[in-house]
């Protein structure tokens, strides 16, 4: 005896069969309106955190997406309703999530936040802001724009609607189920290695997608014995964000005078040619724990110039350095002159480069080799001024060279525009508006900065140097060897707090 499916059992899996047709095509509507979040957000920089990336973009929405179907939409298909009205709220829900998620994907374009309660004082005064400039054209239009966009919503639910035995025939349910589970599953399997190893290209990307919250193991991985998890919590105090973006620069504003009679020299070595035999003519003063970090030309003027290491580079081009706009302020005569260093001007719009090295202006910043200095020290009576001769690029230790009463035994090139500074009388407190400290009074023992990725932080004989997902490096200055000394977090916390304190 046959029986036949019931005209209600037919008519709840047609709707069923159309649901999941339906929710794919929302699916892939709204992974690419997640692409913005993509776009938003640093490259992870690594094949590994790549792929992590489009894992977990196509597992995490297709699993937001499809959640919503099985929430909202799903249960539609079992009432005893008409299916005109159950396409008719599929597509009024849909349109409203995936305008929730676009308007989400464009304040995160904006904002770096998602919509959640701890963002609702910024999102409120975002749209206050937004709304006086908004007439009732532009709303008349964004209405339109949702109205558009839910009529297209009608139209795909009735073409999946129309043509749903079609689509069965393709049987493409289960590869496209096990791709986004697998999408899905090894997205929360890498995070969850990627965080017990505090892998920053993947565990940066923890915020990228909004409702995310990537799986972690460490209790249970520790339990085991597969993680040690006081060193995890070591590294992960001393993990920081290589990437700056946004900075507070100068911290407050700097309000000093400066001597505009005073004449001052700063000269920066940019090769490793000897220097001794000028210095010692000169008779100035050495201080041999001079370091300097800048991992590339660029970087060495802006850590010279602005006082801060490499990594607020970027985030710093359209800033003015201190030492210039106090000289500007006060009519004092300056020149910025590099010589034969691959420097684009570009990089450093704010900074106005001279072609030649004048000898009649009163604030004198050079980068040139040793034996340009060496003969601008003895052609021309630098000594009558200040006069800081810093060396070392390139190499793991220099020296500091200067007529000025230093008492600092320790040095970087981050100290050199806050000790002529003070030199030249601002009395400006120096962390407004750098990283480093003033040599003539000096308050610290030990200096931070960065090359390329890396800080640096240099105390006593030992050189620390940390990754950016916490593991570190000690090396033992006066041998240049591997130390096994233990580490001081306590004073690696420190210095990291007091580099990154410029950051937003």
């Amino acid at each position: 005896m046959i029986l036949a499916e019931s005209p209600r059992r037919q008519r709840v899996t047609k709707l069923v069969n159309w649901g999941h047709w339906f929710a794919l095509a929302n699916i892939v509507i709204a992974i690419i309106i997640a692409s913005v979040y993509v776009v938003s957000s640093p490259a992870p920089g690594t094949g590994l955190g790549t792929f992590y990336l489009f894992a977990n973009w196509f597992g995490h929405i297709g699993f937001l997406t499809f959640f919503g179907f099985v929430i909202f939409i799903l249960p539609l298909c079992y009432l005893d309703v008409s299916q005109r009205t159950i396409k008719t709220i599929a597509s009024v829900l849909s349109a409203l999530g995936l305008a929730v998620l676009a308007f989400d994907a464009l304040l995160f374009n904006r904002t770096g936040f998602h919509l959640s309660h701890s963002a609702a004082h910024l999102l409120k005064s975002e749209a206050a802001n937004q709304m006086h400039s908004v007439n009732w054209q532009q709303w008349l239009y964004l209405l339109l724009l949702f109205v558009i966009w839910l009529g297209f919503q009608l139209v795909l639910a009735n073409a999946v609607w129309k043509r749903i035995d079609r689509l069965m025939t393709y049987r493409i349910g289960r590869p496209a189920v096990s791709f986004f589970v697998v999408c899905f599953v090894s997205g929360h399997a890498i995070h969850v290695w990627a965080d017990a190893q505090l892998y920053q290209p993947i565990i940066k990307q923890d915020n990228m997608f909004p409702l995310s919250y990537p799986a972690t193991a460490k209790t249970t991985m520790s339990r085991y014995g597969l993680l040690d998890i006081e060193r995890y919590q070591q590294r992960k105090q001393l993990q920081f964000e290589p990437d700056i973006h946004t900075i507070n620069y100068p911290a407050a504003p700097v309000y000093c005078a400066i001597d505009e009679t005073q004449t001052a020299w700063l000269l920066v070595q940019t090769d490793q040619s000897d220097l001794h035999s000028a210095v010692k003519k000169a008779d100035l003063r050495e201080i041999t724990q001079f370091f300097t970090p800048a991992s590339s030309p660029d970087g060495l003027i802006s850590s010279t110039l602005y006082g801060v290491p490499e990594l607020y580079q970027q985030s710093l081009v359209n800033e003015s350095p201190i030492l210039l706009a106090l000289a500007k302020a006060y009519n004092v005569s300056s020149q910025v002159y590099v010589e034969d260093m691959p420097v684009n001007e570009y990089d450093f719009p704010a900074i106005a480069f001279s072609d030649t090295l004048s000898s009649d202006k009163s604030l004198n910043i050079v980068f040139a080799t040793g034996e340009t200095i060496s003969s601008l020290m003895n052609s021309q009576d630098v000594t009558k001024g200040l006069v800081l001769v810093a060396s070392g690029y390139g190499t793991s230790r220099g020296s500091l060279y200067t007529n000025l009463p230093v008492t600092a035994k320790l040095a970087s090139n981050e100290d050199l525009t806050p000790t002529l500074l003070n030199a030249l009388g601002c009395g400006a407190d120096v962390n407004f508006y750098s990283t480093g400290q003033n040599l003539l009074e000096p308050k610290r023992d030990w200096l931070v900065s960065t090359s390329g990725e890396k800080i640096i932080v240099i105390y006593g004989d030992q050189r620390i140097e940390v990754l950016s997902n916490g593991s570190y490096d000690i090396t033992q200055i006066s041998s240049d060897m591997r130390s096994d000394e233990a580490l001081n977090v306590d004073l690696l916390s420190r210095a990291i707090k007091h580099l990154t304190r410029f950051k937003l």
